[in-house]
């Protein structure tokens, strides 16, 4: 087992991107190492010792890599960006894109979340132990697919464009969400147990599951009577019928 401890030198103004912070660049190497893999910093690349406390204890391979964020890490942009594996624990909050892309491993935020957690991540898992942004699970701008494997837990609310563009994987919410939740839809299941407002907007294929109350629910949904998951019955709706979809819509 490898662990490496991060924690900053000092609160940061300007966002550090460290698309490099994760288990996959961390395997095997000393702090000294460590300390000079580049991160961004405005508009130039600074070696990471220059804003963070390093310590390494023992080496081992990828899959046996734990990091260990210190602290509050809420301007700190992309950590876990494209892992495979290993695990990532951050005692705070975080900023932006954290899980990019992600293809396997864990992370484990004791904090909140800024926009884009697991946004285009095909595998692995992340639990968010406290609120999120927006556009969880989704794809950027543009993207045809946001998430498309693996699975995210959000223990707290979560805001606007929940899972936009989601083709695959799982998206749990424990608490309410905002607007939209699973806008553009073709694959994957989300389910919300607090409340959601205009769901599965354009949505193709599909799961979603809502235990709370459902505002504004859209009028391009057929009814298929009801369903039964583990003693709660729900109302079933196929749709959205605007875009030909067939993508299932429970509310309980």
């Amino acid at each position: 087992m490898q662990i490496v401890k991060l924690s900053l030198k000092e609160a940061n103004k300007i966002p550090i991107e460290a698309d490099n912070i994760n288990p996959d660049n961390f395997a095997g190497k000393t702090e000294e190492d460590i300390k000079t893999i580049p991160v961004w910093y405005g508009n130039g690349q600074y070696p990471l010792g220059d804003f963070f406390n390093v310590k390494v204890e023992g080496s081992d391979s990828v899959e046996n890599v734990k990091l260990v964020f210190e602290g509050d890490v809420a301007r700190v942009k992309r950590i876990g960006q494209n892992m495979s594996a290993g695990e990532i624990e951050i005692n705070g909050n975080v900023d932006m894109h954290c899980g990019f892309g992600m293809k396997g491993g864990k992370i484990i935020i004791n904090g909140d979340a800024d926009s884009w957690l697991g946004c285009e991540m095909t595998g692995g898992e992340i639990i968010l132990n406290g609120n999120a942004s927006y556009y969880v699970g989704s794809g950027y701008r543009g993207e045809a697919c946001g998430m498309r494997g693996g699975k995210i837990t959000v223990n707290g609310n979560a805001r606007d464009y929940l899972g936009e563009h989601m083709c695959g994987g799982e998206i749990l919410v424990k608490g309410n969400v905002g607007l939209l939740p699973a806008i553009s839809n073709n694959g994957g299941k989300i389910i919300i147990e607090g409340n959601a407002t205009m769901p599965a907007n354009e949505m193709k294929n599909g799961m979603v599951i809502i235990k709370g109350e459902v505002s504004d629910l859209l009028p391009s949904y057929k009814e298929e009577g009801t369903e039964e998951i583990e003693g709660t019955v729900y109302r079933k709706l196929v749709g959205d019928v605007n875009v030909g979809g067939k993508g299932v819509l429970l509310i309980r």
